[in-house]
């Protein structure tokens, strides 16, 4: 979404009463986030504002520029969660990135601090040099890539697991598979609603993208019916392992 549609679908989403947004230097919206925001009239201390930053700021000096970029871009004056985009390990230097934001919320500049995209062979060479795991990790999950060693891995070190992505992404694939739409037809509930109420019921913070105010709002009704253990077992089966996820090894900005 570019700023205005941004602006607009961030003000439908939490007038309909969402609570977390999530952004990112590279979507190039921030500012329309923020502009949403203040047009929502939801008090900003209501609001859960996360973003990301890239590569060029993995320096421990260059994460604070980070921050005031992202800051000044949504017109607060602090950031609820604040993550490193991707690993780059090519580039190697997202440990200096991650001492980076632990001085940004040792300074109360940030309420939270966490990655995106990190393996836990990544998180592992951060909580061993730094003593200081991630609040959060986001990562490509949903019922086609489970990625069940990372969510057994963040539950042993207390991270909370973010899923981007959580309907499927643009192929809408997950969406029409036949034990998906099924499942909706029995409950009388859209897909998006089935694979969100997955992710629910399987500890998961999930934030799906829409800039539709109809999806938005269906996006959100899902606190309201339960799926069966045999239903989450059907949706759990359909992973395809960590193959089917984007390589944070081999991509990056």
């Amino acid at each position: 979404m570019d700023d205005k549609q941004a602006e607009r679908a961030v003000a439908a989403a939490l007038e309909s009463g969402y609570r977390l947004v999530d952004t990112a230097e590279s979507y190039g919206n921030e500012l329309g986030v923020g502009r949403g925001v203040r047009a929502s009239g939801v008090p900003r201390s209501e609001v859960f504002l996360t973003t990301k930053f890239n590569r060029r700021w993995h320096a421990v000096d260059l994460v604070p520029q980070a921050f005031e970029r992202s800051a000044a871009a949504m017109g607060v004056d602090y950031i609820d969660l604040m993550l490193i985009h991707w690993p780059n390990p090519g580039h190697d230097r997202y440990v200096e990135a991650w001492q980076g934001l632990i001085g940004l919320l040792e300074q109360g500049l940030v309420r939270a601090v966490g990655t995106s995209n990190f393996k836990p062979a990544h998180l592992d060479r951060l909580i061993t040099e730094t003593q200081v795991a991630p609040d959060v990790n986001q990562i490509e999950l949903n019922p086609y890539v489970a990625r069940v060693p990372s969510r057994e891995y963040h539950e042993r070190h207390g991270i909370v697991t973010e899923s981007w992505s959580p309907v499927g992404g643009g192929s809408n694939a997950v969406l029409n598979h036949a034990v998906v739409t099924r499942i909706a037809s029995r409950r009388g509930r859209t897909a998006a609603q089935v694979v969100l109420r997955w992710h629910v019921q399987s500890g998961l913070v999930a934030i799906p993208k829409s800039s539709h105010p109809e999806r938005i709002r269906e996006n959100l009704q899902v606190f309201d019916f339960e799926l069966t253990a045999e239903e989450m077992a059907e949706l759990a089966a359909l992973d395809e392992g960590e193959a089917a996820a984007a390589d944070s090894d081999a991509y990056g900005h």
